[in-house]
């Protein structure tokens, strides 16, 4: 399988139901795809799904990741606290293109309360299929890490 096609996804009760849209239209288009939770609206703990998801990004099992919460803030916080995570927060469609294009982000956070389904899709469309530009931004990028 291409490892391109490969996502990591997991969200919060506050993303839970963008999660469930956006792994559908995932699975439709192609893409194999791991959920590490939440499994249902349940308030939970957004660091718990987070941190294992980072943690495999990280690692590289998983050439990207999204990651769901109800402001994006909780789990793009935690995902960049693990070393080679990228974690854009995005609500509009530029900057989930300039996450991917100027930054290199290999996490994509989206606000599951502020923004809706269908621009929560759209996002994670361009997030995947945009591509970083090199050039001035790698330089950039490469002075991210501590």
């Amino acid at each position: 399988m291409d490892d391109q096609k490969t996502i990591a996804l997991g969200a919060d009760h506050g993303g839970f139901s963008h999660k469930k849209a956006i792994k559908i239209y995932l699975e439709e288009s192609g893409y194999s795809v791991t959920d590490f939770g939440t499994g249902s609206p349940d308030s939970v703990d957004y660091p718990d799904f987070a941190h294992p998801l980072a943690h495999a990004v990280a690692d590289g099992k998983y050439p990207l990741g999204i990651l769901l919460c109800g402001s994006g803030n909780g789990v793009a916080i935690t995902a960049n606290k693990h070393a080679n995570i990228r974690a854009a927060l995005c609500w509009n469609e530029d900057l989930a293109a300039l996450a991917r294009q100027h930054n290199n982000a290999n996490v994509l956070c989206l606000p599951g309360r502020f923004v809706d389904e269908a621009l929560a899709i759209k996002m994670v469309e361009i997030f995947l299929t945009s591509e970083f530009e090199r050039g001035r931004h790698e330089k950039r990028v490469s002075k991210i890490p501590c």
